[in-house]
């Protein structure tokens, strides 16, 4: 048997010394424990929470990226509207998504990393804020919510491990009324009935399955089992929604929103949403939010040719969209949760699938990350030819939330330079 040694004046992980001995088994609790148990239980507690937010029309590089690499960079004009958050973001340069291609269709897999959207037969993979959905979503009223800004059509960002996209919610007024309004008896007793016919039907699925299972080859029985498995996880969501909808819904001093009609509008209807998204936040009614702001009414000019005036149209519709950005940020840093700020706790993913929409170009995106309690306030530039992947970042995202992943997508890493504080 292994002897670990223990000195005076060093503290012992649990999880440490399991690793180390390579046993499960239950072990006294040592004092050497003690500062390590006492860590990890305040880390513990600390909800952490996740916004990914796409503006899927690209953005115009030039306003974007910091000249100079490191923590000494001049902001450039769309970074200057996030100036008073300096430094609580991440800017990076020289990323993408690893074999993401296909101009516009590289929307649908920007928090997949998915690669050859572009192909036949394509099928997706899950994305980011569903994967964390599965492990922590259950902690709150909504495991997650699926966001989108758009006049028509379904876009999303979010999809299940099937490769299914997840209906995403387009009215900031009947996201308020989810949250904050509470149904009649009546309409809980139906929520609830619509829930437990859900996991009746999940019972039939599942026990259909394990009688197919005997007759499968083991490379099918093993691909069952993972099917299985994941019926069970739904399973036990639908359960958690159930104890839910008997639980009164938080009070909120604001007023649900009126809707802009306007599809012209788009940044003060993201403006909307951003407000909705922080009580959202605030109450704990979900720590994970993906938004899709859909930008298609801006495509012509988007396509500028390097003509001043559509150039200088272009720069003050997306300066807008980071001056709304800002106000979101600003919100977040200025609301306190036992003595942090959400921000501190909150991480927002902001980015495009689309370096320049100008040439449906698929590298070198734009994008940065705020909040969520990194060493922040730096530009990290990576190589703008061999690009380094933007799916690193969601392995570092997915551990900063608590959860034991060492890979997604295709990346294998987390992302170099950038450290939790």
């Amino acid at each position: 048997m292994n002897k670990i040694q223990l000195g005076l004046h060093r503290s012992l992980s649990r999880r440490t010394f399991l690793r180390a001995a390579g046993a499960g088994i239950a072990l006294p609790l040592l004092d050497a424990m003690m500062p390590a148990f006492a860590k990890e239980s305040a880390q513990a507690k600390i909800p952490r929470r996740m916004v990914c937010i796409q503006t899927n029309m690209g953005i115009m590089p030039q306003f974007f990226f910091p000249e100079k690499a490191g923590r000494d960079f001049a902001l450039p004009a769309y970074l200057q509207k996030l100036e008073t958050h300096r430094n609580r973001m991440t800017v990076f340069s020289g990323v993408s998504l690893p074999g993401v291609t296909g101009g516009h269709a590289a929307e649908k897999c920007f928090l997949t990393g998915t690669p050859h959207p572009d192909r036949g037969g394509f099928r997706n993979w899950v994305s980011l804020d569903q994967l964390a959905a599965e492990h922590i979503g259950s902690a709150t009223r909504y495991p997650s919510l699926p966001l989108a800004m758009v006049s028509d059509g379904s876009p999303t960002l979010s999809y299940t491990r099937s490769g299914a996209p997840i209906p995403a919610e387009k009215s900031p007024r009947r996201l308020f009324q989810k949250l904050f309004m509470q149904g009649k008896a009546s309409e809980v007793a139906a929520n609830v009935e619509a829930l437990r016919q859900g996991r009746s039907m999940l019972d039939f699925v599942g026990d259909q399955s394990q009688r197919l299972n005997r007759t499968l080859s083991k490379n099918d029985q093993q691909r069952m089992d993972e099917y299985y498995t994941t019926v069970r996880e739904l399973e036990k969501r639908l359960h958690s929604s159930e104890e839910w909808e008997y639980r009164p819904k938080p009070v909120v001093r604001a007023t649900a929103p009126n809707d802009i009609d306007d599809t012209k509008e788009f940044v003060a209807k993201t403006r909307l949403m951003f407000d909705v998204m922080k009580l959202a936040i605030e109450t704990d009614s979900t720590r994970i939010i993906s938004l899709f702001i859909d930008t298609t009414v801006i495509h012509n000019i988007t396509h500028h040719g390097n003509r001043p005036e559509a150039v200088a149209e272009l720069r003050a519709k997306e300066e807008a969209q980071f001056g709304a950005l800002n106000d979101f940020l600003t919100a977040l840093e200025g609301t306190k949760e036992e003595g942090q700020s959400l921000l501190d706790r909150t991480q927002v993913l902001y980015g495009t699938p689309m370096g320049s929409a100008n040439s449906h170009s698929n590298v070198n995106l734009p994008a940065m990350i705020a909040g969520g309690g990194y060493r922040h306030g730096q530009h990290l530039a990576f190589d703008k030819l061999n690009n380094y992947p933007l799916s690193n970042l969601y392995v570092t995202m997915l551990q900063r939330m608590g959860i034991e992943v060492g890979e997604f997508a295709l990346s294998k890493s987390t992302m170099r330079g950038l450290e939790m504080a």
